[in-house]
């Protein structure tokens, strides 16, 4: 669960270039199918830190769905989408963090080729993404920053196989709990970060709409 889901990345609109909407719309639907995935093998192999790094796509889809679909529209609404989207995050970032915890007390082992096959898989999905944004690399701080979260979530498919191969070589379940922790308390950092910006956002707009001046 990546920190980077904060900032630019949660509310801002991307810019009227066709081609870039479509790449968002490539990108929206690969980390949708990639969710659902991740959610459905961390379920069939007991892994805490692939339910963690599904959080990450969830969040991504979120982003390039904001940047989609309220284009056009009044910062409020933006922030308000944002806002919706920090309390879905830190909803799942409570639970991944619930379930490690819970694991943690028993003796549950993972299965390490299934984290494995599917933290490959993730990464590759990433990979993907990351190509069709590195052309738009360079553009705003909207678009580079998109490019950068997808670029920075390659990091978590690589500590999933990190795990994947912990729990491979020890035969216990603690390299995946440790790993899932840690991407959770990322995510929950990140979903801090956006309420904490959509909830100014939306005061600085009552007060611009009052006509008090901010703060």
């Amino acid at each position: 669960m990546s920190s980077c889901c904060s900032g630019s990345c949660s509310s801002a609109a991307p810019p009227p270039d066709g081609r870039y909407r479509k790449v968002l719309w490539a990108a929206l639907v690969i980390n949708f199918i990639m969710f659902g995935v991740e959610i459905v093998s961390s379920l069939a192999a007991g892994s805490v830190s692939l339910l963690a790094d599904s959080v990450d796509f969830l969040g991504d889809a979120a982003n390039y769905g904001v940047s989609l679909f309220v284009l056009g529209l009044a910062v409020v609404w933006r922030s308000r989408a944002a806002y919706a989207k920090g309390l879905v995050m830190g909803a799942f970032g409570l639970l991944v963090l619930g379930r490690a915890l819970w694991l943690g007390t028993g003796e549950q082992v993972p299965h390490a080729q299934t984290m494995g096959v599917v933290s490959v898989l993730a990464f590759a999905a990433n990979g993907v993404v990351a190509a069709l944004l590195y052309a738009f690399r360079n553009g705003d701080a909207n678009m580079r920053s998109v490019w950068l979260c997808t670029r920075n979530d390659m990091i978590g498919n690589v500590a999933v196989m990190l795990a994947a191969l912990g729990v491979f070589g020890t035969g216990a379940g603690w390299p995946d709990i440790a790993v899932a922790s840690i991407m959770a308390l990322l995510g929950l950092h990140a979903a801090r970060d956006i309420i904490l910006q959509a909830r100014g956002e939306l005061r600085q707009g009552a007060r611009a709409g009052a006509g008090v001046p901010a703060r």
